[in-house]
């Protein structure tokens, strides 16, 4: 076959297009209950924000947030149907120009058109509308890297030193520019799924441990050095004892869990929290969204949410095992990592668990752009399984 024969790509006529998406919209094709066990966590968050965000005054009216936050899930909706619908080898082609654009982004943010929200500088903001390239940075990674990692060259069963080097590359660009904001959690994210994808893309175990080793010295030389903002200091500090500045750096730690505790089994009833009305606990419709579940659904609802991303975790790598190519089965396994890494995190921190980072719990968390990233993410697996049905 000549170089152009496989390098050039036809446009598809309108018949074809018809049959890729009845294709793709066959039933036995799309897994339904991972689209159902999203769009319930989504359903809950519309909810939860509600609850979070009632005005004092009485008044029982969908808020504006809740409003928001609905039409962020059907926007993110439809762009995880799209993205699912596109194909494989499409999304696949369009990897270069999702790289730029986070990079851009990124590097946007640390203009004046960045603006520092809770410490630090990882929004573009632009009249009334704003948007946060961490999010794109996170697609954009995990594209990148199941490229490099997942088709080997030269006819190689495993990726090379090259492949791994050129992939620490796509890592280090948009951590180092995160690192700038300085945004901890979300560089903590980058990490966790390059990880994930690199221990499972068949390459030496050695550079795992190396990583980790790495990672482990410059923890201690940050720590070492007072590199951290004062603010991530006294996150760190907090968690390791938060009754040692219970109206400062622990208040939001203790809020948290006189929230959940006070939930018991079955919890107060939705609209109905006494920490949820009152304001107690900062930033509960983004970050402490967990803490709303928790005491106005009780343990049930708490771990009804837990079990649900449980669901999303569980058929995404499902996906990923059921994969016959390696670029599709990387990509399921590195939106299964920061899904997983992500909730963790968040569910830890209002448990006191972990450290407080500001990451949203996925699908539930207020916040447009988290919305989007992570449904897009769904829309990423669905493409892939879509394809592995099609070629069967």
């Amino acid at each position: 076959m000549s170089l152009r024969s496989e390098t050039s790509v036809r446009p598809a006529s309108p018949g074809v297009r018809l049959r890729r998406l009845a294709v793709w919209a066959a039933p036995h094709r799309v897994d339904w209950v991972l689209l159902a066990a999203v769009l319930a966590l989504g359903v809950l968050g519309v909810l939860v924000v509600w609850s979070a965000t009632l005005s004092p005054d009485g008044s029982t009216g969908l808020t504006e947030y809740a409003w928001r936050h609905l039409g962020h899930l059907v926007l993110a909706l439809l762009v995880c149907l799209a993205v699912a619908s596109l194909g494989h080898r499409v999304v696949r082609a369009c990897v270069p120009v999702v790289f730029a654009v986070a990079t851009v982004g990124l590097l946007l943010v640390l203009t004046p058109l960045g603006e520092v929200i809770n410490g630090a500088r990882s929004w573009i903001v632009i009249g009334g509308l704003q948007a946060q390239p961490g999010e794109v940075a996170k697609i954009a990674l995990i594209l990148g890297v199941a490229v490099l990692l997942g088709e080997p060259r030269d006819g190689e069963p495993a990726p090379t030193t090259r492949d791994v080097l050129f992939s620490l590359a796509v890592l280090a660009v948009p951590m180092g520019l995160i690192l700038l904001q300085p945004d901890l959690g979300t560089a903590m994210v980058l990490g966790a799924v390059y990880l994930a994808m690199l221990a499972s893309s068949g390459a030496s175990p050695r550079w795992v441990l190396l990583l980790l080793g790495c990672g482990l010295l410059g923890a201690l030389a940050v720590w070492r050095f007072d590199l951290l903002k004062d603010y991530q200091v006294a996150r760190f500090a907090s968690f390791i004892d938060p009754g040692a500045d219970p109206l400062g750096a622990g208040y939001n730690v203790n809020q948290a869990l006189i929230a959940v505790g006070s939930g018991g089994l079955g919890g107060s009833g939705l609209f109905r929290g006494e920490q949820t009305s009152g304001k107690f606990v900062p930033e509960q419709h983004t970050d402490f969204i967990f803490t709303v579940v928790a005491e106005e659904l009780g343990f049930v609802g708490g771990s009804a949410a837990i079990v649900l991303l449980g669901v999303v975790l569980l058929r995404v790598l499902r996906v990923a095992a059921r994969c016959g190519h390696p670029y599709g089965r990387l990509v399921c396994v590195g939106v299964a990592a920061w899904i997983c890494f992500q909730a963790f995190v968040n569910i830890g921190m209002t448990l006191g668990l972990t450290p407080v980072t500001g990451l949203p719990l996925p699908f539930v968390s207020y916040g447009g752009s988290a919305a989007v990233a992570n449904l897009t993410g769904i829309g990423l697996v669905l493409a892939v399984r879509a394809h592995d049905r099609e070629a069967e």
